[in-house]
């Protein structure tokens, strides 16, 4: 069982903390994490671009010129592939790219990005973040007292003064425990956990 220090908003080290090896200590699948990082990366895309095949272009309806003794090479339509303004050969349509990961592999991924953070030591419980006002300052001088410069910070439950403070430091990232993903706690380089929220991970994924 994994074996971390707790630290306080001015980090401080105010304790220690046990982490669930059921959550924080499982064998790493590489695979089903690189699955997880292409799934989120392919719900996002938009999916919505599109060209116009040679049927679809305006124009062309007639042979440009007779099929033989013109000396050109035979056409059938000024809007075929080759010629300028005409179709695309294999024109992008609308399509959707998103596909399904089981339930299981998406627990198994995070579960895996997990353990990864602890053992690159690039994980940090607080013991609470709270501010009075929603302050960048504050929560850049947090970043600093813990030495983190790019980091996804994970809370129990939404809190708007800590949310609205960070949305300000292009380097940080913030989420609740229900919402977290591989891609995000990967892209954030370290991980900082709230009490509440290693609470929360530990409840829902153990």
């Amino acid at each position: 069982m994994a074996n971390v220090s707790v630290y306080n908003m001015e980090g401080k080290e105010v304790g220690k903390m046990d982490l669930n090896d059921a959550v924080f200590g499982v064998e790493i699948n590489e695979h089903l994490v690189h699955m997880a990082v292409v799934q989120t990366l392919a719900n996002k895309r938009q999916g919505t671009q599109k060209a116009k095949t040679r049927s679809e272009v305006s124009g062309g309806g007639r042979k440009p010129w007779r099929q033989k003794g013109t000396g050109h090479a035979r056409q059938g339509s000024i809007r075929a592939p080759q010629w300028k303004g005409g179709g695309v050969v294999f024109a992008p349509v609308p399509r959707d790219y998103s596909f399904k990961l089981n339930k299981k592999e998406k627990r198994a991924a995070l579960k895996s990005v997990l353990t990864s953070r602890v053992q690159e030591n690039k994980l940090i419980v607080v013991d609470e973040l709270k501010f009075d006002e929603i302050k960048t300052k504050n929560f850049k001088n947090v970043m600093d007292n813990l030495k983190v410069e790019k980091a996804i910070v994970v809370l129990g439950e939404k809190d708007d003064n800590v949310f609205f403070s960070a949305r300000n430091l292009p380097k940080v990232s913030t989420a609740i425990a229900d919402n977290i993903n591989v891609y995000d706690i990967l892209k954030g380089d370290t991980l900082v956990l709230t009490r509440d929220a290693v609470a929360k991970i530990e409840e829902v994924y153990a």
